[in-house]
């Protein structure tokens, strides 16, 4: 299992009306946690982009059990629990505030996907080297989850990485 913390200030203009951060926030706090753990295994977004490969979103859930408010130092705790397979990941989420109270939980299921096609790919060798030695060789062969292995390994991706169809080709 690997895991990864980082720390973030809830900004006044993250909350809500009555002081909350606003649920939608919760989404990028999540990206910001993936991103840092990935920076931690030498692992670069920027990279991976550059080599044609994008990690849309395919599924989030969020679980809410207190509200953040204005000015909380987070820890937004990232755990892999199950090695990437495939052409998914499962990053599961637990944010803490200052006294480690458990105020959300979530998880976000990420596709590799080809920036050219918009269809999956395999998870890029960099990657599963290194992240190979945080499981055990009897982890590294089970499915994500349950509803995950139900998709086809070529499931279409999200529609923010589909070419533009309207587009001129080039010649």
């Amino acid at each position: 299992m690997y895991s990864s913390d980082t720390q973030i200030r809830v900004r006044y203009a993250e909350t809500d009306q009555m002081g909350y951060v606003y649920h939608g926030n919760y989404a990028a706090y999540f990206e910001v946690a993936r991103t840092e753990a990935f920076r931690q295994l030498g692992i670069r977004y920027k990279d991976l982009e550059a080599d044609g490969v994008g990690m849309p979103v395919g599924e989030i859930r969020t679980r809410f059990r207190r509200p953040a408010r204005y000015d909380d130092l987070l820890t937004v705790r990232l755990l892999l629990k199950q090695p990437a397979e495939g052409s998914r990941v499962m990053f599961e989420y637990e944010i803490y505030n200052e006294a480690q109270e458990l105020l959300t939980e979530g998880h976000t299921l990420m596709v590799f996907v080809s920036t050219a096609t918009g269809r999956p790919v395999p998870i890029p060798t960099e990657i599963q080297n290194k992240l190979a030695p945080y499981f055990s060789d009897d982890e590294l062969t089970g499915p994500i989850t349950p509803a995950a292995q139900k998709l086809p390994a070529e499931a279409p991706a999200a529609a923010a990485f589909v070419p533009n169809k309207s587009a001129k080709p080039t010649e």
